[in-house]
């Protein structure tokens, strides 16, 4: 047994109000958005569904139960990243057991059965609201007694649960998809109890920047964001990376969320020499800069990140306002849009976990994986594995196994991703890619016209995060 606190141990020192006074404590936005080969189950593996909503599956390793309580936006403008953040963590518990995915984005709970152990999902719905999230992650934990907790699509709302809730309870916290790099790389809010799988806008700077500097003739580089935690961690990291990469930065602005002012700001990087731009938003902002941009008169080369289907969907719709359809590689070549970075899509990686992955999540949920699903797949792998190897149950000794775990199953292929010892964040390779059209056989399941092309450049994992002696990194576990 671990000698770290558990759950248990928490809760009985804690009493029933130990830190349910903490819900509403700590103040901020809770607004803060993010914009993240193995073989397959014996063949033996039988599947049932019952009412209940239970999926069982055959494997071996340890017995008993393993609450898990999750935290995703699940309903208003932004459910859809809630909802492939937990269609990914289902479909990562399935590919454990062997079974069809079959978890949905439903507030209550649902389980999943991986050989003698039951994955109980406590889903809640936290609002992309970081107060929302705190209360009902203090619930989960007094009320459910949860032995793990899971999700936020909200940097803001991770790092609230993070710092008041799981840091606080001692329950360990796999945080994901929400990607603001400070998450696990300031000492406030990374703890030994707290993981994440989900990539982070570190490395979306990190892979981009790179390539940027050396993979093109940009040298004059203006950085725009939202003002906002995840803008900020996108402008801040690239500007480390290409200063360091030597790559001038000539200007940079953060503005509000869903700012639509962009002709001066455009031309303010004209005027500063800018050859190439960078914008850290989500979809309440990149279409206004993408509309000027495309109706304007300018020279720079815009770089960023592939973001999901629902920017995809609306970039894809103002190119072919802009061009005219049908979209063509043509049309878009030389329009000065990307190559941008990509966390994940499904058609980035070939092996055949990504195959299976592809294959059941479409067939699941109607759609392809999206940019958030790689990483909370790959949380769901770490802890089953975790349960397996340590051969416990108890949240503080899943904790122990996933510190430092190279994870074996993962739609980046086998052994792809490892927590770092320095700071609970898992690395994982990236990759960078073109814009072009939507190709017949997508065009159903990823339902926006243009994506991402096969990978131009890959960034090995070992180069994607922030080292432990970064100047950004003041977590030191």
């Amino acid at each position: 047994m671990s000698e770290r606190i558990t759950r248990r141990r928490t809760l009985a020192a804690l009493g029933a109000t130990g830190i349910a006074g903490l819900a509403g404590c700590a103040g901020g936005n809770g607004g803060d958005g993010t914009e993240t080969d193995g073989d397959t189950a014996a063949a033996d593996t039988e599947t049932s569904d019952d009412m209940d909503g239970t999926t069982t599956g055959s494997s071996s390793g340890a017995s008993g139960t393993v609450k898990i309580g999750v935290l995703q936006p699940i309903s208003g403008d932004l459910q859809y990243y809630g909802q492939q953040s937990l269609w990914g963590f289902s479909c990562g518990l399935a590919y454990k057991a062997g079974v069809e995915p079959a978890v949905t984005a439903e507030t209550g709970s649902q389980t999943v059965t991986v050989g003698d152990v039951d994955y109980e999902l406590y889903i809640r719905d936290t609002q992309f609201s970081a107060d929302t999230a705190q209360t009902l992650a203090t619930n989960l934990v007094t009320d459910q007694e949860v032995d793990m907790l899971f999700g936020c699509a909200s940097s803001g709302a991770a790092s609230r649960v993070s710092t008041t809730v799981a840091q606080q309870a001692g329950v360990p916290y796999m945080a994901g998809p929400a990607a603001s790099a400070s998450l696990t790389g300031d000492s406030e809010t990374c703890a030994d109890n707290v993981f994440r799988a989900s990539e982070n806008t570190a490395m979306d700077a990190r892979s981009g920047g790179k390539y940027v500097a050396q993979e093109s003739d940009v040298s004059r580089v203006f950085l725009f964001g939202a003002d906002y935690s995840f803008g900020r961690a996108v402008v801040n990291n690239y500007e480390q990376v290409l200063t360091n990469e030597g790559v001038e930065i000539v200007g940079k602005r953060f503005v509000p969320q869903g700012y639509s002012e962009w002709e001066g700001l455009l031309d303010n990087a004209v005027e500063a020499g800018a050859e190439g731009i960078v914008g850290g938003f989500t979809v309440a902002t990149l279409p206004n800069l993408f509309t000027t941009y495309l109706q304007g008169d300018y020279d720079f080369t815009v770089f960023g990140g592939f973001a999901t289907a629902i920017t995809n969907n609306v970039v894809g719709g103002l190119l072919q306002n802009q061009l005219g359809e049908p979209l063509t590689e043509e049309k878009l070549d030389g329009l000065g849009v990307g190559p941008f970075t990509t966390r994940y899509h499904w058609n980035q990686y070939d092996n055949e976990i990504n195959s299976a992955f592809v294959d059941g999540y479409v067939n699941a949920y109607g759609r392809v994986p999206d940019l958030f699903t790689s990483g909370t797949f790959t949380a769901a792998s770490a802890i089953v594995q975790g349960v397996e190897e340590g051969g416990s149950t108890e949240g503080a000794d899943i904790a122990e196994a996933l510190r430092g775990m190279t994870v074996a199953e993962t739609p980046k292929g086998t052994d792809a991703y490892t927590f770092q010892e320095y700071n609970n964040q898992a690395r994982s390779e990236m990759t960078v890619a073109n814009v072009v059209p939507t190709a017949d056989e997508w065009s159903d399941t990823w339902g926006a016209a243009v994506q991402p092309s096969d990978p131009v450049a890959r960034i090995a994992a070992e180069e994607t995060t922030i080292p432990a002696d970064g100047d950004d990194m003041t977590c030191s576990l």
